[in-house]
């Protein structure tokens, strides 16, 4: 490869939890949910945290950090843990939001289920509803800070507060976003919302969860694509394919990267019997392979993949690992990219030579202290974001549970919050 990626995505090893920087270029970085492994609930959890690396590797607009963009798929904990934190730091253009949090405040007490960071997201949507609507009153724009997108379709939505913005304010399935905090992207990035749908406002929180293909778009043309469909099980997943393909929309389902959802869990494909049975649903499995372009890869935003499988035991699964490897070649791991005593940030970009992983030679360059002083060629948004990647990927593996090996420590250490047991060289992408 004789060029290095500027416009590519992160993927934090961040435990069984996602954390996803998106950067589109110098002045332009998205945030996909958040997971802050200093603030977990773990005596073994790194000192070092992923809010304060990411802040550091942004840009800075007005004399403070800027992310154009923090998109919410879902308020579990292990996708906003940190975000108050990032949110008294930085200045967030835009927020993107589901209905789901507004319903939760209105079924009385469901609202005590959330975490402070998610009641903290909730609180800033709202005050953005009202600052954009002042805006709207004084026939001005919103300014960067107070802009909000929610992103969905609530059967109860003339319930709640955001009913009453314009439509530039909202979202939905179906629908294509090429502005990022009202800057135009076209040409470089594009998202195409897939979920959540609204025959699922009332079901359980995962199941509406944001769900979208995003794709980066080189200067050449050359597109990298990937589906995000956060914590959503078989059901929902297959009705995003069966849908797109239904009406012609083949090409929105296409992947060059796919996040395993919710932390590869069974749930996926997996259907559990009343005997107790696990049945695999190969139609899922069959619409990931279909709709794969070549050298796709899937990632496991998740701790080590375990041995053999144990009931009640939360994602990761063996058994989900094992169906993706019949999918795709590659199936990576955050927690274990690289090492599973050291693991490395998964990094995804796109050049004029193609789209896909960033291998081992950059990513270790990135970690070392002469390539903070390299040249302006070298050092670009992108780098930063893995460079400040890796110094959490290397606090995780030297924590204070470090004297333990293998997938049990990664899982002692990444667990607790989710409930319990419960010198340049060259890039290579693709294979």
């Amino acid at each position: 490869m004789s060029e290095l990626p500027t416009r590519g995505a992160v993927f934090w090893p961040v435990g069984t939890g996602d954390s996803t920087t998106i950067v589109i270029d110098d002045d332009t970085v998205m945030q996909v949910d958040l997971h802050d492994m200093a603030k977990a609930d773990s005596d073994d959890a790194p000192e070092v945290a992923v809010v304060d690396e990411l802040i550091a590797s942004l840009p800075v607009r007005d004399g403070k950090p800027y992310l154009a963009v923090f998109a919410l798929t879902h308020a579990d904990k292990d996708h906003c843990l940190g975000f108050a934190d990032l949110l008294s730091a930085v200045t967030i253009g835009e927020l993107w939001a589901t209905p789901r949090l507004w319903r939760e405040y209105t079924e009385g007490g469901a609202e005590d289920e959330l975490c402070e960071d998610a009641k903290a997201f909730q609180a800033e949507a709202e005050r953005r509803v009202e600052a954009i609507k002042a805006a709207v009153a004084d026939n001005v724009d919103p300014a960067s800070g107070d802009r909000l997108l929610v992103i969905g379709y609530d059967t109860e939505h003339s319930r709640h507060a955001y009913d009453e913005l314009p439509d530039r304010y909202k979202s939905g399935p179906g629908k294509l976003i090429s502005t990022l905090d009202f800057e135009d992207t076209t040409g470089r990035f594009e998202a195409f919302i897939h979920a959540p749908f609204a025959d699922d406002a009332a079901a359980a929180r995962n199941e509406t969860s944001l769900a979208m293909q995003i794709v980066l778009q080189d200067e050449s043309g050359i597109t990298g694509k990937m589906l995000l469909f956060g914590d959503l099980a078989h059901d929902t997943i297959m009705k995003v394919f069966d849908y797109s393909e239904a009406h012609d929309r083949d090409q929105r389902v296409e992947w060059d990267l796919l996040l395993a959802p919710h932390h590869c869990s069974k749930r996926v494909m997996y259907l559990r019997t009343l005997d107790g049975d696990e049945v695999v649903q190969q139609d899922v499995l069959d619409a990931f392979e279909r709709n794969q372009l070549p050298g796709a890869v899937i990632v496991s935003s998740s701790a080590v993949i375990p041995d053999e499988d144990e009931d009640g035991k939360n994602p990761p699964h063996k058994m989900a690992f094992d169906r993706y490897s019949e999918v795709a070649d590659e199936v990576l791991v955050t927690m274990e990219w690289l090492g599973v005593s050291e693991p490395s940030p998964i990094v995804f970009g796109v050049t004029a030579e193609g789209a896909g992983i960033v291998r081992d030679a950059f990513v270790e360059l990135a970690a070392t202290e002469a390539f903070s002083h390299s040249s302006q060629t070298i050092e670009t948004r992108l780098t930063k974001v893995i460079a400040s990647a890796t110094t959490v990927a290397k606090a995780v593996s030297k924590g204070p549970s470090a004297a333990a090996t293998g997938s049990d420590r990664v899982r002692d250490v990444t667990t607790a919050d989710r409930g319990g047991e419960t010198a340049p060289q060259t890039v290579g992408f693709g294979k």
